[in-house]
């Protein structure tokens, strides 16, 4: 096997030679003059200069980086001499880590011993049933990362068990201790836009802006905006909003910051804000709420399939009679929310309406949600719910044709076009809080014009 830095092509035999014979002009037999001495000298001096300076390049050819990097022939080569290697310092605190995949039909022992740990460690593990039983939570592709020290020992295991926990098993002289640990998370700004060609959802599908987003985008705006029959072909919109993370990987998107809707010819713009003990909620520029006491539908998405009306062919009677509320057609199990926050005044079985609740409000106002497949669990009358909570899910008991929810708004016990009633506003801020909302508005409104330019790159 050839050493590194020998071979045919290498003269350094030849050029010790040459080096020898300069340098024997050095030691003359017979004594000569001065000036042929110093010219001796010079030559002898300059020679051992010029092959030095080869070797040296010679070498840095020998060892630079090739185009390829042929792992083979590296594999073969061995240095000319044997040099003494020092051995790293070793103390009780290294650990070496390793990663491995939980592969299908793996044992914990088996993806322990890949890992480095020693028989005795595997068996510890095996033997403590907190340990066992977390670890036996690992499914076929998931990782772990194993800490043993140089004996092979076990120091320590831990995986992600959930997006923002992990397990994290400790060995030390008294035995393993297992325990959860919450995972750091970031939270970071996204800027995204969007333009509407058939619904909401398509929209932010194809912006890639993950639905619960969607769906906080649909709830700001649900008081001035109608998405089951008001939404039109190009309108836009434009979102901030929080995107959470946990060692790089991204978790569930967070709150939207601030949001711009384009409907038709109206522009709708909302803004965050919530002051220290006090319920959030969004704004507008000017700082009115956008909180209505009602929202416009009890479900996020769905489409109407039959208004309010004095005259309407009853599909289960056939005949010919008022429908005094709104029907939303909606697939069996979507989520019924109240409207407006309030307690709860009946919670059954009602005649044609079927499973129903109905949310007495304040002044004078009450809903009601029809033909419900279940309640939502733990609901009774008398419990107080918030705006936006769960009530129910669609169904079609009672005299309904199919699943949809028949909705209605009561004023004083009497039925009325919640399309037509004039709903009272919340108050808009004031004083201090005003101000303090002006300027968390302002760096908002600088992160909407972000967003515009997305969408200028994206559409134009």
């Amino acid at each position: 096997m050839v050493p590194l830095g020998s071979g045919p092509d290498n003269n350094g035999p030849h050029d010790a030679a040459n080096l020898n014979a300069a340098l024997s002009m050095t030691r003359p037999e017979k004594p000569q003059a001065a000036h042929l001495r110093h010219i001796a000298w010079r030559s002898a001096i300059t020679g051992a200069f010029a092959i030095t300076a080869s070797l040296a390049v010679m070498s840095a050819f020998g060892i630079a980086p090739q185009s390829s990097f042929d792992v083979d022939q590296l594999s073969v080569v061995e240095p000319a001499v044997e040099l003494p290697v020092a051995a790293l310092p070793h103390t009780s605190d290294d650990v070496f880590l390793f990663s491995e995949t939980v592969r299908r039909g793996d044992t914990l022992g088996n993806v322990l011993l890949r890992a480095g740990v020693d028989g005795d460690a595997v068996s510890r593990v095996l033997g403590d049933a907190e340990a066992r039983k977390r670890l036996s939570q690992l499914r076929p592709g998931q990782a772990l990362e194993v800490g043993v020290d140089h004996d092979g020992g076990l120091r320590h295991i831990r995986f992600r068990s959930s997006s923002e926990q992990q397990v994290r098993v400790e060995a030390n002289d008294d035995g393993l201790q297992t325990r959860l640990e919450d995972l750091p998370i970031k939270v970071s700004t996204r800027f995204a836009s969007g333009e509407i060609r058939s619904s909401l959802f398509g929209a932010t599908d194809d912006a890639g802006i993950p639905d619960s987003v969607a769906v906080q985008i649909a709830e700001i705006f649900s008081g001035v905006v109608d998405f089951h029959r008001g939404l039109r072909r190009g309108d836009r919109f434009w979102v901030v909003y929080e995107q959470r993370s946990s060692a790089g990987e991204p978790l569930q998107a967070g709150r939207v910051l601030a949001a711009e809707f384009r409907n038709g010819g109206t522009t709708h713009v909302a803004y965050w804000f919530a002051t220290a003990g006090e319920r959030g909620g969004y704004y507008t520029a000017d700082g009115k709420s956008l909180r209505r006491q009602f929202l416009l539908s009890p479900l996020e998405f769905s489409r109407v399939s039959s208004g309010f009306t004095n005259a309407r062919y009853h599909p289960v009677l056939k005949e010919w009679r008022a429908h005094r509320g709104i029907d939303y057609a909606a697939p069996i199990g979507t989520r019924v929310r109240a409207t407006a926050e309030g307690v709860v005044d009946f919670a059954g079985t009602q005649g044609g309406y079927g499973n129903i609740v109905i949310v007495r409000h304040h002044g004078g106002y009450s809903t009601a949600y029809a033909h419900l497949s279940r309640f939502a669990p733990g609901l009774r009358k008398g419990s107080r719910i918030g705006q936006g909570d769960t009530l129910g899910f669609v169904g079609m008991t009672g005299l309904a044709s199919g699943p949809h929810l028949h909705y209605e708004f009561r004023v004083n016990g009497q039925q009325v076009d919640p399309q037509r009633a004039k709903l009272p506003d919340a108050p808009p801020l004031a004083g201090e809080t005003r101000r303090a909302f002006e300027r968390q508005r302002e760096a908002a409104a600088r992160q909407i014009e972000l967003a515009r330019q997305t969408v200028v790159a994206r559409f134009e």
